[in-house]
Formats: structure tokens, C-alpha cells, sequence
């Protein structure tokens, strides 16, 4: 599935709720999200709007590789 191209960290962040990350600090222009599913993970997000694709890419696959799903999986459960 394609990556959208228009989402911002805002956006993401709302959507990576659906698996228990929640929003735990800011530095600038970066946000700090937290879940606890599958064990404790940390994951940083800055607040552009939009993300770069490369970066937005980076922070789908990291979150796939904690809740151990592929990243294809994790997009269509968040865009679809």
C-alpha cells in the first residue's frame, strides 16, 4: 500500500493511538509518544506538516518492528 503524502505528525500520532501510544512529552518541535503494548516503546515524531516520506516511512517501520507486524500491515490498519 502507498504511504500517504500528506499526513502530519499530529495526524500520525493520533492515528498510532489505535495502538496504545500516547503522547508523553515535547521538545521543540518533536513529540514523544508511549506504548505499553508488547512490552514498553519510545518513539519520537516531529510536528511537521507534512512529514517527509522518509521519515514518515522510518516511524511506520519502527512501530511495525515493536508490534511485530509488517509494515504493510501496519499501514492498512492505519490508512485504510
Amino acid at each position: 500500500m502507498k504511504l500517504p503524502r500528506d499526513i502530519s505528525g499530529d495526524e500520525l500520532a493520533k492515528r498510532l493511538g489505535v495502538f496504545g501510544y500516547v503522547h508523553t512529552r515535547q521538545a521543540g518541535s518533536h513529540m514523544r509518544l508511549t506504548t505499553q503494548r508488547q512490552g514498553q516503546h519510545h518513539i519520537t515524531i516531529p510536528r511537521h506538516d507534512p512529514l517527509k516520506i522518509g521519515t514518515l516511512s522510518g516511524v511506520l517501520m519502527e512501530v511495525a518492528v515493536h508490534l511485530k507486524m509488517t509494515k504493510d500491515e501496519l499501514v492498512e490498519t492505519l490508512f485504510d
